[in-house]
């Protein structure tokens, strides 16, 4: 796992009247848990109106996400859990959710958060997923690149 490059700490932006949706699975509870709570953390922090919507699991992320965002929300924050297993199943499931939710936020010009982290074991999703102890926190990421983008597209005019 690495941190190396990740940004330096920035200042809280404010997000006040932006609409938020946490899009999140269901698989692996603590780790997700962890990511939610990391993801409210930040858009509390910014004044963001948000919400959870769980989905069974990282490949339904995608079309629940781009329903959220057609039905008005100003961004989306995907968050799942895939862990490597026996089969090509990992494969299958993380690049249709990658390149599912990349679809996604160019077909409706508006920012998807990516939180979905894909693990070789649930150690490294514990070390991700905000909690204590943890050495990252990746739904705080997810959601802060989410208002901060929503952001810039209001200011180059291009947001919905």
């Amino acid at each position: 796992m690495s941190g190396t490059g990740a940004p330096r700490a920035q200042e809280t932006v404010d997000a006040t009247g932006l609409d938020v949706v946490i899009v999140a699975g269901t698989w692996h509870p603590v780790i997700t848990d962890g990511l939610i709570a990391g993801a409210a953390r930040a858009l509390d922090a910014a004044g963001a109106t948000w919400r959870v919507v769980r989905v069974p699991g990282s490949f339904e992320l995608p079309v629940v996400a781009k329903a959220a965002l057609q039905a008005g929300a100003d961004a989306a924050v995907a968050l799942g859990v895939i862990i490597r297993g026996g089969t090509p199943h990992f494969e299958f499931v993380s690049s249709a959710a990658t390149d599912g939710l990349t679809r996604v936020a160019l077909d409706t010009g508006k920012p998807v958060g990516f939180g979905v982290l894909t693990l070789d074991d649930e150690a490294q999703g514990i070390d991700r997923a905000g909690l204590e102890g943890s050495r990252e926190d990746k739904g705080f990421e997810a959601a802060d690149a989410a208002v901060r983008t929503a952001l810039v597209l209001r200011e180059v005019g291009s947001a919905s």
